[in-house]
């Protein structure tokens, strides 16, 4: 099976969740995040830990995890600023079907704190 590889930048409070899903899921999006922003490299997504994590919350990390290929070509990628800026968009009512999708578990890479 051919898989796209997503990472995704965390605070302390959603990878304790993680955490409590055995590493097989991503937790519902609170009711004021109407979608959930997996990034397709690790750059970006620890540029997002270090730039607005660490410094709102003192922590920040880096996960990432992997769906199948086929399932991914489902999303249009958005470019949200330079060319490293890439995400895909997952309605917050569609969480749960993307968490199924989600190949073996998510694994911290990275984690950041306030120095």
């Amino acid at each position: 099976m051919k898989k796209q590889d997503l990472f995704r930048p965390l605070n302390q409070a959603e990878l304790d969740l993680i955490l409590q899903l055995n590493w097989k899921a991503f937790p519902p999006r609170l009711a004021d995040q109407p979608i959930f922003y997996p990034v397709l490299n690790e750059a970006y997504a620890t540029q997002i830990t270090k730039e607005w994590n660490v410094p709102a919350y003192g922590v920040g990390h880096v996960v990432q995890f992997s769906i199948p290929l086929d399932y991914f070509q489902t999303f249009k990628v958005q470019t949200v600023g330079a060319a490293i800026h890439q995400e895909i968009w997952v309605p917050a009512e569609e969480l749960g079907k993307f968490n199924f999708h989600i190949i073996d578990s998510i694994k911290l890479v990275s984690s950041f704190y306030r120095k």
